[in-house]
């Protein structure tokens, strides 16, 4: 199997979300991959209803069964992130690295685990194994991944191993999310005549300065749980930014209204609850300015998964890699709640690095990576 031209195969199928095109594209190039690892394969198809109204959103669901053995489902996600400005769908191979939109984040991993299941093809599992290939990730997917449900039971105490994380040591918690889109809202009037009319514009900026303010105490809050030091920090931190601001028609029209959209990241030992009750009270404090929250978007942290599994996972990638450690993600995702909804538990380990630029420009992935990914999965699914 060459994984080089799968991979690049993958990244040529424009993913990106918006709009969610191509996945039924991208499923029918994976699906007779499991098959011939021995896999039972299944395409759901989403309806719009548990997809927050997207249509065409197919899932991959695979299943190998082995009876009386612990339960471990795979989890994937197929869509990227939209790139501008370079040619993000035209892979290229350049100094062990290959690059294209999408190839950390996740593709490569996907590809790795393909690595894995070859290498195992004809053995006995050490586990129940299911794969389930996503969409939406990058968008929100809770609800399809609830929607999954009745295809992957039994879900009860299941573990449930991510690869769209980190490479190099063991995942074991992440950050909590929190957005908060807010509305200021003005009177427009001529610019000439500004004062008989209201800028939301200005009055945006009085909410920004006391969400700043907040920020200075946010980014103090620290975790227990340690992260990989390439990260450039040594614990789990909190995080509050101001991501967007919407607002304002012409130069010369004075803005009725303006859209902050603020992204809190919880550290485990946070609460939602309360971090909204904190950012609603700043926003509160700030007089003669007229706001509401037009959205609201909030993911639970996730504290450290301690099973032995974890371990055993540590002690593998130490054996491939020469790396070891169990850290907490500096990021955020749908699937570690609803799996804890489940009743499972989630740990993390896939091919992104910090230097990957994933989200970015010229996003690429270490092909060592890939194939040390890959032989880390077939030690994790074979008995030792």
């Amino acid at each position: 199997m060459d994984y080089v031209e799968i991979l690049e195969r993958l990244i040529s199928i424009d993913t990106s979300v918006p709009p969610g095109a191509n996945y039924d594209t991208a499923m029918g190039y994976l699906e007779p991959f499991s098959q011939n690892f021995g896999f039972d394969t299944s395409q759901i198809y989403i309806p719009a209803e548990h997809a927050e109204g997207r249509e065409g959103r197919v899932n991959l669901v695979c299943h190998r069964p082995e009876a009386d053995k612990p339960r471990l489902i795979f989890y994937t996600h197929i869509d990227v992130v939209p790139a501008n400005g370079w040619d993000a769908f035209k892979p290229r191979r350049e100094g062990g690295k290959i690059y294209g939109r999408g190839a950390a984040d996740m593709k490569g991993a996907i590809v790795a685990l393909l690595i894995g299941l070859e290498a195992c093809n004809n053995m006995r599992l050490k586990y129940d194994t299911s794969i389930i290939v996503t969409t939406d990730e990058e968008l929100s997917q809770a609800s399809q991944l609830r929607y999954l449900l009745p295809y992957l039971q039994p879900v009860t105490g299941a573990y449930v191993f991510n690869l769209d994380a980190s490479f190099g040591y063991a995942g074991i918690a992440n950050l909590g999310a929190l957005h908060m889109d807010i509305k200021v809202e003005g009177k427009s009037v001529h610019s000439a005549l500004s004062h008989t009319g209201e800028n939301a514009v200005e009055k945006a900026s009085l909410l920004i300065r006391a969400l700043l303010q907040l920020k200075t105490e946010v980014i103090r809050r620290k975790s227990a749980v340690p992260v990989h030091p390439d990260t450039g920090l040594d614990r789990m931190e909190a995080r509050l930014n101001i991501n967007m601001v919407n607002g304002g028609l012409k130069a010369n029209i004075v803005p009725d209204q303006c859209l902050i959209s603020v992204d809190r990241r919880l550290i485990p030992e946070e609460n939602l609850e309360e971090a909204k009750k904190e950012l609603l009270a700043v926003l509160s404090s700030v007089p003669d300015v007229r706001w509401k929250i037009e959205r609201l978007f909030s993911i639970p942290s996730i504290p450290p998964c301690e099973d032995s599994i974890v371990d055993e996972l540590a002690a593998i990638i130490e054996r491939v890699t020469g790396q070891d450690g169990k850290f907490g993600e500096m990021g955020s995702g749908d699937l570690p709640h609803v799996v804890a909804e489940w009743g499972g538990k989630t740990f993390n380990l896939g091919v992104i690095r910090p230097q990957s630029n994933i989200h970015g420009k010229e996003e690429f992935v270490f092909q060592e990576d890939i194939e040390h990914l890959g032989e880390i999965i077939y030690r994790v699914l074979t008995p030792s």
